[in-house]
This record gives structure tokens, sequence and C-alpha cells, in this order.
């Protein structure tokens, strides 16, 4: 009978019926490397231990570093993971352009590499890239100036200025492109007027997203451009940026009753801006879930590591200067003061007490 029993449950234990065969199994799928560019931002926070949550339940190893911005450091983490052994590269780089020496060295190793959010550029050993429709996130933002001006209705002229995110991260240029197919026709038409006549991403760009530059030019514009005139909307194409814009502006009086603030767009719904939002400050921002990109990302690091196809949803758009890389573009949310708690708390994004 004691023999008999002993059989049973190995024979079960080896079937997993006791659990002990998934846990072998998950033990078996190895390290999958997370580089993320900074902890200054906080959408990059949780992206990161989005990541580990979900490729942890999938029974993934992860190894998580933050390259505090700093390109060296982020060549010398993304080396190292190489080096440990890890199986996939999931990367979102400080700079997309400085990363094809140590991408050929995980190649030679077999390691798969899955650009994170920011195309990595100028290397042919990126398999696949996971991010959200960047194009869409500027025609969201230039579409709400549009609503709250009137301009389809005819209104204005108004007067804009034009924020670019960092020249060294290609969404940059899709944000800016995409807000600028919405604004374009109504500057030549005359309906919008940018006074400082700063167009174009060489001209507005913000290097490393950094809202003390934007504060900067800010202070610059008003006190070279508006010192009769009103400035009536800011094209921003990040929190960040839109939190040290907005300082600027209220350092010169916009923000009460005899001067309401311009139209102020943003994205990554960070809770500072959301609550600068519910205060009547910035007016808008551009809701992208991490939680849906990190599922995203691991469903093809499952994939790939399964021999299969990963599902993308492009393979047109995304040309890194030496092979288009397939993607899988998420869709990103505008959120205001009208539905930012449907949006960012009913979906579990952020509990109320966050933002209130």
């Amino acid at each position: 009978m004691k023999r008999t029993f002993i059989k049973t449950l190995l024979a079960g234990a080896a079937l997993g019926l006791f659990g002990l065969a998934p846990l072998a199994q998950a033990q078996d799928k190895g390290l999958v490397a997370i580089s993320m560019p900074t902890k200054s931002s906080a959408r990059w926070i949780a992206d990161g231990s989005n990541m580990v949550k979900y490729f942890n339940e999938k029974g993934y190893k992860t190894d998580l570093q933050y390259a505090d911005d700093d390109i060296p450091n982020q060549l010398a983490q993304v080396e190292n993971m190489v080096t440990k052994g890890a199986k996939v590269l999931v990367i979102a780089a400080i700079d997309g352009t400085t990363l094809s020496d140590v991408l050929q060295k995980a190649a030679d190793k077999g390691v798969k590499v899955i650009a994170y959010d920011r195309l990595i550029k100028g290397s042919k050993n990126v398999d696949y890239y996971a991010t959200f429709d960047n194009y869409q996130v500027g025609v969201l933002q230039a579409s709400y100036i549009e609503s709250a001006l009137k301009l389809k209705e005819g209104k204005g002229p108004y007067n804009i200025e034009l924020f670019g995110g960092s020249p060294d991260d290609n969404n940059a240029f899709f944000f800016y492109n995409g807000a600028m197919s919405v604004l374009k026709p109504y500057i030549d038409s005359g309906k919008l007027v940018v006074r400082s006549k700063q167009m174009g991403m060489d001209k507005v760009s913000t290097l490393r997203w950094d809202g003390a530059v934007a504060q900067a030019r800010m202070d610059n514009l008003l006190s070279a451009y508006y010192t009769k005139d009103r400035v009536d909307a800011v094209l921003s194409p990040y929190d960040g940026l839109s939190i040290g814009i907005i300082s600027s502006l209220k350092g010169v009086g916009y923000g009460s009753a005899q001067q309401p603030m311009p139209v102020v767009t943003g994205q990554d719904a960070e809770v500072p801006s959301v609550k600068s939002i519910l205060k009547k400050e910035q007016t808008s921002t551009v809701f992208k879930d991490t939680r849906e990109l990190a599922k995203v990302t691991v469903g093809m690091v499952d994939a790939m590591l399964a021999g299969k196809t990963p599902e993308v949803n492009d393979t047109k758009t995304y040309n890194n200067g030496v092979k288009v890389v397939p993607s899988y573009l998420l869709k990103p949310v505008s959120v205001d003061a009208s539905n930012w708690k449907q949006t960012l708390v009913d979906s579990g994004y952020y509990k109320e007490s966050q933002i209130k």
C-alpha cells in the first residue's frame, strides 16, 4: 500500500499535479533584461515595475536597470546584461542612435532585442518595436488646441508657441509631425500665429525632455514676443515640459482672472499634471497605459522564445535607417478635466487619493 502511494505521488509530481512541474518549467524560462532611461519621469518607473510584474508572472527572471539619462551608463548596463546571459533585451533608449555596437555583441550571442517605446536607430539587430501610436499622440494634442480655440468654427487669429521633445528621441519627431498635421493649415491661413517664428524640431526641441530647459525657453519667448500680446496656446509634447512652461507663464501673471492660462497640452498623465489640470492650469494630457505596453512586450518575448512570430500591427512606419522594424502600436487617449476620473482612476491606473 505504502509503495503504491509513493509511486502515485511521484507520478503525480512528474505530471505537475502537485505544482512541481509548472514550477520547474517557469524556472527554465530564463532571464529578460530591461533597460530603462531614467527615474526622473514617473512613467518610466511605472513601465519598469509593470514589466517586472508581468514577466515574473510568466516565469521569467528579470534584471531591471535605470541609466539616469546617462548614455555611457546605459551602454555599460546593456553590455553587462548580455554578459549575465539575458535571453532578451528590452530597451527604452536614452539616445536611439548609440546602441549599434552593443547590440551587435548581443546578436553574436543570440540575444533578441525589443525596442521599447523609443525606436533604436541604425541597427539591424532590433527584432521588434513595442510602442504607442506616436504620430496620433501629436494629433490628439493639436486637436485639443483646435477644439479649445474653436479653430474649425473660424475663430482666430490666436497666438501659439511650439515645443518639441528631445532631438535624440525618435518619438519626438512623430509627436511634432502629428501635431503639425493639424496645426500647420491654421498657421498657413493666419488663424494661428507663431510670434517667435520658431518652428521645426531644429528650433523647438528640448534636450532630454528637461522641464527646466522648457521653462527657460518659455521665459525668453514671453519677454521677447509677449510683453504686449497674449499667448493663447502652447503645444507641449510632455507633462514634464508643461509644468516648466506653466511655471514660466505664472511668473508673468497668467492664471489670474485678468489673464487666464493659455491652452497647454501634455503627455503621460503624470500625477502633478493631472493635479494641474484640476487646478485649471494645464489643459490636457495624453494618457498612454503603460500596463498595456508591458503586456504587449511580454507577449512578444513569449512568442519569440517559443519560436513563434509575435503579433504586430505595423510593418511600414518605423524605419530605423537600416530596416523597417515590425511594430505593435497601442492607442493613446486624450485626458482633460472632463474624463480624468473615468480614464485614470476607474481603470485602476491611479487611486483617486493620489490625485486629490
